[in-house]
């Protein structure tokens, strides 16, 4: 009878081990390639070998690309040489990459990990950015002061909170206020990994301002890029391993409510907004278990999506670029500028386009 027993419960482990194995190959699209789409004119940007993540472009065409991240379980090309920030001027025939210098006394530089990138002009001008940082592998917020004449950042904060304890992306709506993605809910990489296995869906989304912090909406498989419309009242998440982006509606309150979700085919990464169009640029995943298991030999592909239209019954999706790696690995984000498209990866290159 024990042995029965025992036999009986191997098997239903057995079978609860094939459907996770089988939905977790599912969510990261584990067998998918992709039909190449290429543009006329497209040449890698020089002087980034090691990651271009995230990048936002001001009005006047500065762009700041956020390089070096090194990520758990995520290929990097430079594990042992701190991040950086680049700035690259969209105006330019040719445009190349500077990297900004940071002061600040109480910043440490040695160990800059930035991830995900928001930036935020007050009243007069100034222009914050404010930067998802993994120094040491622990997830903070920092705020910096753009000096443009200098050409640097100026360290102000350090943002540290126990519900941003694994910040992906952030979007700002002032200078020390901002809603950004957890993309996990365990810290611990163990149950990290178990958590992503599973398909837990426990990721979240926090508003943060210096007088309150709190969770705005969760229940996401892998919670990643966010972003807002040009008029502010709308709230964009990309739900990794779900391939869907969410539309929330943003109240003055700051709260949020679910307003639709659209369903893609590939895993969606972070969210670039067309300022003059409301269009929304995503750098995407057309198989995720290339980025979380790196091959050289069988690089992760990159693509990238246009959506328009996307509060309508009926959003027009466009693959405007696909590329199977051999030229650009892992793309994460792209964002337009008068017709021109920087596409930026995870731990690659960033290629430069005109559409």
């Amino acid at each position: 009878m024990a042995k029965l027993m025992m036999l009986t419960l191997l098997g239903l482990g057995l079978a609860l081990f094939r459907d996770h194995r089988a939905s977790y190959q599912t969510r990261l699209h584990a067998f998918r390639e992709v039909t190449p789409v290429e543009l006329p004119n497209c040449n890698l940007v020089k002087g980034i070998e090691t990651g271009s993540e995230d990048l936002k472009i001001l009005p006047n065409g500065l762009a700041f690309i956020s390089s070096g991240l090194k990520y758990p379980g995520i290929k990097s090309f430079a594990p042992d040489k701190p991040g950086k920030i680049l700035l690259m001027d969209l105006n330019e025939e040719d445009p190349k990459v500077l990297e900004l210098r940071v002061t600040g006394s109480n910043f440490d530089q040695s160990s800059f990990n930035p991830h995900g990138i928001s930036t935020f002009t007050d009243e007069d001008n100034t222009v914050y950015l404010l930067v998802v940082n993994h120094s040491n592998f622990k997830s903070t917020v920092e705020l910096f002061k753009f000096e443009e004449e200098e050409k640097s950042l100026l360290h102000l904060k350090t943002i540290r909170h126990k519900l941003l304890p694994n910040f992906n992306d952030i979007v700002a709506v002032g200078p020390e206020h901002s809603y950004a993605t957890n993309d996990h809910y365990f810290v611990d990489p163990y149950l990290r990994s178990w958590e992503l296995y599973l398909g837990l869906a426990w990721s979240y989304v926090v508003y943060y301002s210096p007088n309150e912090v709190q969770v705005m909406t969760d229940g996401f498989d892998f919670a990643n890029g966010i972003n807002i419309s040009p008029d502010g009242k709308y709230v964009y998440i990309s739900e990794l391993l779900a391939h869907k982006i969410h539309v929330y509606e943003k109240h003055a309150n700051w709260t949020l409510t679910p307003l639709k979700s659209l369903d893609l085919t590939t895993l969606v990464d972070n969210i670039s907004v067309d300022p003059v169009t409301g269009d929304l640029w995503v750098g995407c995943h057309s198989n995720g278990m290339k980025i979380f298991f790196y091959d050289l030999e069988n690089p992760p592909a990159s693509e990238v999506i246009q959506i328009q239209d996307i509060l309508t019954e009926e959003p027009k999706v466009t693959l405007v670029y696909a590329e199977n790696g051999t030229v650009l690995q892992g793309s994460t984000v792209a964002s337009v500028y008068k017709g021109k498209l920087p596409v930026g990866t995870v731990f690659h290159k960033a290629l430069y386009c005109e559409l």
